[in-house]
């Protein structure tokens, strides 16, 4: 199950982060596994941000890994994914593509860090924005330029 939490715009069209996730979720090892999603604001990403990995400034998206069982279905827990609308509105305006791509984009970002993808090094990195390009690909998102 993919939780969505709306909390920064709660009209925002969920489906759309919940699509993200799955996509990411179909194209790895690990398409039955559960997470939760939550669109904040820079305050609340700030204060996690600051809490969790001693950085006092808000961020555009925070993977917790979890990867553990649900103790009520027993089912795979990856974690949560947390992103900030208001870097996400920013990023899109200067990268010339919607926010709900961006959102999207950073979804895909968290999940596959919940999936234990990372970019410290190059050649991991080049696996992460594999993996990237081809879940955007799968939501019609090709276009989308991935940042360095």
């Amino acid at each position: 199950m993919i939780t969505v939490e709306l909390d920064a715009r709660p009209d925002f069209p969920g489906r759309l982060l919940e699509e993200a996730a799955r996509a990411t979720l179909d194209l790895s090892a690990a398409p039955d596994a559960d997470l939760t999603l939550l669109l904040t604001g820079d305050e609340e990403i700030r204060a996690l941000n600051r809490d969790f990995l001693a950085i006092d400034a808000p961020t555009d998206v925070l993977s917790f890994p979890a990867d553990e069982p649900d103790p009520e279905t027993g089912r795979r827990y990856l974690g949560d994914v947390v992103i900030s609308l208001p870097r996400a509105a920013e990023q899109a305006a200067a990268r010339g593509h919607s926010v709900e791509a961006e959102v999207q984009l950073l979804v895909v970002h968290g999940v596959l860090h919940l999936l234990g993808h990372d970019h410290a090094e190059a050649d991991e990195k080049a696996r992460m924005w594999a993996a990237q390009a081809k879940a955007l690909e799968a939501l019609g998102l090709g276009g989308i330029k991935i940042e360095d």
